[in-house]
């Protein structure tokens, strides 16, 4: 009975929010999940559908990244095959990657289609010499083909690929294919997915199981699609997710594939706090502060896990809203949680007010009503709006009378001490 591991999406590398933390998350997830799920229940193979890497040119210590993993897999016994994906394919014009280099180095077996025009079946067996094939048969019984990322012309390529897939020997009991693209209606604005009528020629060509990669939310279909998601979060959004990596069997009966999410990942925490426009700027501050504290106090939020906690600030406010300083409680509530990055959200809106002024107002009610319009809609000052905007006024006629600064400026102290 064939047993494999199929991860995809790990993005060794990943450097958003300048945390080197944080991209060190990334290969202890992947290898924390190769060490529990395959090294030791002793898979036959493990499969990368693509994305191991985050940029196609990458850092010599994310390469040892790589390399560490994929050399505790190789001393386990376990082969490992893989494909590019969009994020570490060949860059246009050139004829090497660093999949290609972990290849020719025996770490990994790059499956790749032959290139078109070069005379050669589209599917060539895999040459251990050269380090060169699109598809192995192992010795589990198993065979498994690869392909590139195609992008907008994964529809044709499928159609070929199908077709080349029907012209090779008789298969070994079970055929697995890796393929990096996603399908529609996993999730939202994503331009280019596949509709599962494209798929199906492969099906019908022979593949039982489709490895997926490039979305980062798990998903199967019809019982031979499948996709395990990103192996750790790649944003705050993807924490809601279902993701990890599958643990496969396959026999006569069918194919098994359990989804594993136990292993090492980062702690991410999502709260909000929604605005009303009623609360001064002190007491939305106070209100995101609580609701933070609320949080380590349920034991939502770790401290000593070192999250990453995202706070989104939603609504309308009664104040301008860049008078919040939103870098100061940005740090402070960082410092608070203990979080490796504290992400502040500051969405909202001012509240507006827009009295009806008639056609027939004189200019000195419209004026009132422009200086009542503004005070009302700040929350320090709408109780004395009356008083304000008529002192407003005053200011305008005196600033226009000719008087000093010093005079104006003495003016407007006298009258917010009155108030």
């Amino acid at each position: 009975m064939p047993r494999f591991l199929h991860v995809s999406d790990i993005h060794l590398g990943f450097d958003r929010y300048d945390s080197k933390e944080r991209t060190l998350d990334f290969y202890r997830a992947f290898r924390d999940a190769l060490h529990k799920y395959a090294i030791a229940p002793q898979v036959d193979f493990v499969i990368i559908a693509g994305d191991l890497f985050e940029h196609r040119n990458i850092q010599p210590n994310i390469l040892n990244q790589a390399q560490l993993c994929l050399q505790d897999l190789q001393e386990a016994g376990i082969p490992v095959l893989a494909i590019e994906g969009n994020h570490d394919n060949t860059p246009y014009g050139t004829k090497t990657s660093w999949l290609r280099y972990l290849s020719d180095w025996g770490l990994l077996k790059l499956l790749e289609p032959s290139t078109p025009n070069t005379g050669n079946a589209l599917y060539e067996p895999w040459d251990e010499e050269t380090r060169r094939g699109g598809y192995i048969d192992l010795a589990c019984g198993v065979r498994v083909l690869g392909s590139y990322w195609y992008g907008a012309s994964a529809p044709n390529a499928i159609a070929s690929l199908a077709e080349a897939i029907k012209t090779l020997p008789p298969p070994p009991a079970h055929t697995v294919m890796l393929f990096h693209h996603g399908l529609e209606g996993q999730i939202a604005r994503y331009q280019g997915a596949l509709r599962y009528n494209d798929l199906l020629p492969l099906k019908e060509a022979g593949v039982d199981y489709l490895a997926l990669g490039h979305i980062h939310k798990n998903y199967t279909m019809e019982g031979w699609i499948f996709n395990p998601g990103s192996v750790e979060a790649n944003n705050v959004e993807e924490s809601q997710f279902d993701r990890g990596v599958y643990l496969v069997e396959m026999d006569a009966a069918g194919i098994r594939a359990d989804l594993k999410r136990d292993y090492t990942q980062r702690s991410i925490v999502r709260l909000k706090v929604t605005a009303r426009g009623q609360e001064s700027q002190e007491e939305l501050e106070e209100t995101a502060i609580a609701t933070v504290q609320q949080a380590i106090q349920s034991g939502k939020i770790q401290i000593a896990a070192a999250p990453i906690v995202e706070l989104r600030i939603e609504g309308q406010v009664g104040f301008d809203r860049l008078e919040l300083d939103t870098h100061k409680l940005q740090q402070q509530l960082q410092e608070l949680t203990g979080a490796l990055i504290f992400l502040l959200r500051y969405n909202v809106d001012t509240v507006e007010y827009a009295t009806h002024i008639t056609e027939e107002a004189s200019r000195f009610q419209v004026e009132r009503e422009v200086f009542m319009d503004l005070l009302v809609a700040h929350n320090t000052y709408k109780k004395q709006a009356p008083e304000l905007a008529q002192g407003l006024i005053d200011l305008k006629n005196q600033h226009m009378q000719g008087l000093s600064e010093t005079d104006l400026y003495q003016f407007v102290q006298s009258l917010l001490q009155e108030d």
